[in-house]
C-alpha cells in the first residue's frame, strides 16, 4: 500500500501580518487554523466544518489534525510545553 506524503507546515499554514494581523490561517485562505479546533471541540463534524469554510480542503484539515497529533505525541512535547509556559 502506498503512503501519501504528509503536507509540510508551510503548505498548511500561512502567517502573514497582512492576513488577519498575522494570525495563522490555512494556506490560500483567510480561515484561522484555530477555527478547526474550536468547531471540533464544540461537537461540529469535520464535514459540517468544511461546509462552513469551503475554502479549506479536506486534505488541509486532515493534514493539520495529523500534524497536531504528531506534535502532541512527540517525545519532545515536554520541552515544547516548558517553552510555551515559561
Amino acid at each position: 500500500m502506498e503512503r501519501k506524503k504528509s503536507m509540510g507546515i508551510h503548505e498548511l499554514v500561512t502567517i502573514d501580518p497582512e492576513i488577519l494581523s498575522g494570525q495563522p490561517v490555512f494556506s490560500g485562505t483567510r480561515v484561522p487554523i484555530d477555527s478547526l479546533f474550536d468547531h471540533l471541540e464544540a461537537g461540529v463534524s469535520l464535514d459540517d466544518y468544511l461546509d462552513d469554510f469551503p475554502s479549506v480542503t479536506r486534505n488541509q484539515a486532515v493534514a493539520l489534525l495529523e500534524a497536531a497529533n504528531r506534535l502532541l505525541s512527540s517525545k519532545h512535547i515536554e520541552r515544547l510545553y516548558e517553552a510555551v509556559t515559561g
